[in-house]
């Protein structure tokens, strides 16, 4: 519950800091470091954040006034759809791999961890609904382009569209690593405050954060040369392997911590990134992905009854929406087992351990 208050979700919901809109722009150009340097986080926290919780190349003026309007006061938020805050169990039986278990801070049996997915909010949403309108006129009326999907609309990486959409969603990213930074810190004073011991003293170090849905200029061996290569990842996460730079120390052995969404029913895994991830430029799976779609699984699950019998089952649930907590339902997800070996199968990740929900936030 008291995570529910401190953490809002929800369409539309907005954070406990109010930022100006220049306020607001330093976070764009800064990430998470921002939130560090404000007081929300840790120096550890930083180091173990995709690029150090932000993307180089981030510009404010790529991005439209509407945009900061609707995300200069959702720092801090979940948010809808299929983001969450879980609390977890990392239960023996489901340690796949203990010596990488312990690597990642897994020590002891049946150890509690707390999981969340979300992103850069509404911010993100207009910023790709302002370019798919800029590039949807420009792939006309410049580049002659034929337009086979409007959601799909597209303009030359090195065009100045291009350029600009590409800094804009730099700022987005900053947006989200922001975000987590803020939810982490609200964790962790919950956490303090009902146990009534300080954060360090109960053990809550953050194993990794890590992004999704971006596209990022990486150097990557590609036709027998080391290439710079505008690496996409839609519906997918970076996942390093043993060895790469831009990992922290103590996770440069073993490769990159990857965590692979499952559902609120099921669980979720952590896993590391594992060398034969060149193959797909060092990209796994984000999540399991869906098997049903949203208005089918409204139509065959109500949420009250849904939430009654997860917490038969001992899963607690909050929801800010009835309905979007029946779009989530366990079974219109795929088995995040099989998602998870597939991944390991293909050589792109190693499983750590499955992580099974006691707690769940919705949106």
């Amino acid at each position: 519950d008291a995570l529910y208050d401190r953490v809002p979700a929800g369409v539309g919901s907005q954070g406990f800091l109010k930022l100006s809109d220049a306020e607001f722009s330093e976070v764009l150009a800064q990430g998470a470091r921002w939130c560090v340097a404000k007081g929300y986080g840790t120096a550890e926290d930083l180091a173990r954040t995709e690029e150090g919780g932000c993307l180089a190349g981030a510009d404010v003026a790529a991005v439209s006034p509407r945009a900061i309007e609707r995300g200069h006061n959702q720092i801090g938020t979940l948010g809808s759809g299929n983001h969450y805050l879980e609390i977890q169990v990392a239960r023996p039986e489901h340690v796949v791999d203990q010596e990488l278990a312990r690597r990642l801070g897994l020590t002891r049996p049946n150890q509690v961890v707390v999981m969340f997915h979300c992103g850069s909010r509404g911010f993100g949403h207009q910023v790709a609904t302002d370019y798919l309108q800029i590039f949807l006129h420009a792939m006309t009326a410049k580049y002659k382009l034929a337009i086979i999907d409007r959601e799909l609309a597209c303009a030359p990486f090195r065009s100045p569209e291009g350029q600009r959409y590409f800094a804009a969603m730099q700022c987005a990213a900053n947006m989200s690593f922001a975000n987590r930074q803020v939810i982490l810190h609200r964790i962790r004073e919950v956490f303090s405050d009902t146990f009534g011991r300080s954060a360090e003293d109960l053990g809550l170090r953050m194993v990794y954060d890590v992004a999704h849905n971006t596209a990022k200029l990486e150097t990557h061996l590609f036709e027998c040369e080391r290439r710079e290569l505008l690496v996409h990842r839609k519906g997918a996460t970076r996942a390093f392997g043993p060895g790469m730079p831009g990992l922290p120390l103590e996770y440069r052995e073993i490769g990159q911590p990857v965590i692979i969404g499952g559902s609120m029913e099921t669980g979720s895994y952590l896993l590391v990134g594992a060398p034969g991830g060149k193959s797909s430029f060092f990209s796994t799976a984000h999540g399991s992905g869906r098997t049903m779609s949203r208005t089918k699984a409204k139509k065959q699950f109500r949420g009250r009854e849904l939430q009654r019998a997860m917490e038969v089952r001992g899963i607690y649930v909050r929801t800010a929406s009835y309905a979007g907590l029946a779009e989530e339902a366990g079974p219109a997800y795929k088995d995040i087992d099989a998602v998870a070996e597939a991944t390991e199968r293909a050589g792109l990740s190693r499983r750590v351990a499955r992580l099974t929900p006691i707690g769940n936030i919705k949106g």
